[in-house]
């Protein structure tokens, strides 16, 4: 399994670091791995949510999962969670945030929370921008997406896959 794991992250590293010289100028590696590792899944992301959202559910009102019922539009999001979310964990432990002193179990208990948090924060977002702002549902999963980005980020590197150990003072 290790070996596939290996082969796996170097294919990735492999792509990503044809492209890294027209960046460099603008971000550190980390930086550009997180970046690129983000933006691909977050495109696969919209895209599930676009798909499901306009062809699985039509723009269904309600939409009963078995144990929850959702508006179509929170059912995409859960549907493209439940694909990205393992998809997004294995990139960052293992290609943009691998120096981390962490261990394993830390930085996935500490991932979740942030995820837990994106998601809140997606809902939240959804919520306004569709029904206060009355916008399209996918048109407003786009300023929604940026906004849980940097979110993300910010905690992912500080807190989830921190490389440093803080000073104690």
């Amino acid at each position: 399994m290790r070996t596939i794991h290996n082969r796996v992250r170097a294919s990735i590293y492999k792509v990503l670091d044809i492209f890294y010289p027209l960046f460099r100028r603008f971000m550190p590696l980390q930086t550009y791995h997180y970046a690129a590792c983000g933006g691909s899944n977050t495109v696969l992301s919209f895209l599930i949510y676009s798909m499901t959202y306009n062809f699985i559910f039509k723009k269904k009102e309600i939409v009963h999962l078995g144990f929850i019922a959702l508006k179509s539009y929170n059912a995409a999001l859960f549907l493209a969670f439940l694909v990205t979310f393992p998809i997004g964990f294995y990139l960052s432990m293992y290609v943009t945030f691998h120096g981390s002193y962490l261990r394993r179990k830390v930085q996935f208990v500490r991932y979740v929370l942030v995820i837990i948090g994106c998601l809140i924060i997606n809902y939240i977002f959804l919520q306004l921008f569709v029904q206060v702002f009355r916008w399209n549902e996918t048109i407003a999963q786009i300023p929604t997406t940026g906004i849980v980005i940097l979110f993300n980020y910010f905690s992912q590197r500080h807190f989830s896959f921190r490389s440093q150990k803080p000073s104690l003072r």
